[in-house]
């Protein structure tokens, strides 16, 4: 494994977490629902085409995981990949908390974009159904990452639809949960949150894996590696 593909996981979750979790935190009375929704798109989208043909962008656990089940990546890769995304997710949030504090009157303290459900969910959302959310728009996120690269990496006009789809899931997700899908963007923000955003961590760990691991099942079934070899072929004879 070349040293360049960790390296381009931790940067490139720190940067998700900095400007796509920074707009919520920063700017969410300016920018609203559409607005974040957007940043976490957009942020994706340029970090896709940046750092794709070196690492693939997982630059999310779940993602990784699925890479994993489809068999695209092996354990060891896998396992190098998950450190270097929380640590990424971890400095991502380090390096917000301390431009939060620049910020007069900012409340950090058990929000800075953190997850929740029950009173920290903007529409109330139980455990299970936070639980359930977070399955789906996990699946929805790694079923269109594998559905779109053929082997590991993002190339081509691959980040387009991965933009857009985080974009979407965020879009249905911020009222209910905040948003995790991804169990390191989650993990740092609630570190420095403190409180509750650390109680209810565990669902944003663990909901975004077991969505990440069922969309590379299904994606197995509904794209066989006999297909996938077929349609790249086509593709690159066009």
């Amino acid at each position: 494994m070349q040293i360049r593909a960790v390296v381009s996981e931790f940067l490139g979750t720190l940067l998700l977490v900095f400007f796509a979790v920074g707009s919520a935190v920063l700017g969410a009375e300016y920018i609203g629902t559409l607005g974040i929704a957007l940043a976490f798109g957009f942020t994706l989208l340029a970090l896709a085409y940046t750092l794709g043909p070196i690492s693939g962008c997982h630059v999310n656990p779940a993602v990784t995981l699925g890479m994993l089940v489809a068999r695209r990546i092996d354990g060891r890769t896998a396992v190098t990949y998950w450190i270097a995304q929380f640590l990424g997710g971890i400095a991502g949030a380090a390096l917000l908390f301390l431009l939060a504090k620049q910020v007069p009157g900012l409340k950090t303290s058990e929000a800075f974009g953190s997850n929740g459900y029950d009173d920290r969910s903007e529409v109330g959302i139980n455990l299970g159904g936070a639980f359930l959310a977070e399955v789906v728009l996990t699946f929805l996120l790694v079923f269109v990452v594998l559905g779109v690269t053929h082997r590991v990496a993002v190339t081509g006009f691959d980040g387009l639809p991965i933009g857009i789809a985080l974009a979407v899931i965020h879009l249905v997700g911020i009222p209910l949960t905040g948003t995790s899908v991804n169990p390191a963007r989650s993990l740092g923000p609630a570190l420095f949150a403190g409180g509750a955003a650390l109680s209810q961590l565990w669902l944003f760990i663990v909901a975004p894996l077991v969505g990440g691991a069922i969309a590379a099942l299904v994606h197995h079934v509904t794209h066989p590696v006999g297909e996938e070899r077929v349609i790249a072929d086509k593709a690159s004879a066009v």
